[in-house]
């Protein structure tokens, strides 16, 4: 199956290295700016390389691997059997992308989104054909969920074919009714939120609340230092669908969280957020954030 990944971000090359990695799938990264090119390929050979330092693949797997990718711009979607949308998640951005693959796309092909919160609906809204959602998770290559969310035009068709995909793949399928945020992030962003509220009124350290919820919880990582893994742009973000949707008023976001997406302190990402991180992601010891870092 040849596969197209639109949208050239760290989901985005992620998804592209969970396709690579399975035999039977070649996969065009299709980059929406069409340029840095060559950029994007070392971006995604990158993780490939410290594996193969870290003796988890071979050599042989790496050119294995990197042999199914070529990278190419919106075009390259054209002769693909299944497009996957991994635009910024706004839905203006999305909409804008989604319209020009449906011009450039097969008429038979499965024409997906990886929104992490929007309206599968709405995304359609503007188009002539079915989408659905097929939601990965960071590091996508990685973590076994995939949310499929089918929107009012979704056939049951296109979710049976999704989800079969999804476990060709190795991953976990779940179907979720389309709502705000979906299932995870419904749970996962507004407890992110809280604790960056609860380090805003000073009633813990941001050390002391991860570890907190990891010892106290059993969580693998703490709030904060996973805010930075995801990116604060891309909880504000989510949020927002959330408050917007529900006008629920806790799914508002935090003032503190909206102080540091407008400081592009973001996390990993930037290589400063709740933390600082070295070159290879790697929490800098000593670096958590102090609130008189921050300014407006």
């Amino acid at each position: 199956m040849k596969v197209a990944v639109v949208g050239s971000g760290i989901m985005g090359l992620g998804i592209t290295q969970a396709f690579a990695q399975t035999d039977g799938y070649e996969v065009n990264l299709c980059v929406v700016s069409g340029k840095g090119f060559e950029q994007k390929q070392r971006l995604f050979e990158k993780p490939l390389k410290r594996m193969v330092e870290k003796g988890r693949i071979t050599q042989e797997r790496f050119d294995d691997i990197v042999s199914r990718v070529k990278i190419t711009d919106l075009e390259g979607a054209k002769d693909c059997d299944l497009v996957i949308e991994s635009a910024i998640e706004n839905m203006q951005a999305k909409v804008s992308v989604l319209k020009q693959l449906e011009k450039i796309c097969r008429p038979d092909a499965l024409l997906a989104s990886n929104t992490s919160s929007l309206s599968i609906t709405e995304l359609s809204s503007e188009l002539t054909r079915p989408i659905i959602g097929m939601h990965f998770f960071n590091p996508a290559a990685v973590m076994k969920l995939v949310e499929v969310i089918p929107g009012m035009t979704t056939t049951e068709e296109m979710v049976e074919q999704v989800k079969d995909i999804a476990i060709s793949i190795d991953k976990v399928p779940v179907e979720v009714i389309e709502g705000p945020g979906f299932v995870v992030n419904r749970l996962l962003i507004p407890m992110i939120n809280e604790a960056i509220g609860i380090y805003e009124e000073g009633l813990a350290t941001v050390e002391g609340i991860d570890i907190a919820m990891k010892l106290g919880a059993n969580h693998p990582m703490g709030p904060l230092a996973l805010g930075d893994l995801i990116g604060l742009d891309v909880c504000l973000a989510i949020m927002e669908v959330m408050f917007h949707e529900t006008l629920d008023s806790k799914y508002r976001p935090s003032r503190l969280l909206k102080k540091m997406v407008r400081a592009k302190h973001l996390g990993q990402k930037a290589g400063k957020g709740f933390y600082e991180y070295d070159e290879r992601g790697r929490i800098i010891p000593g670096t958590a954030l102090d609130l008189r870092q921050i300014t407006d």
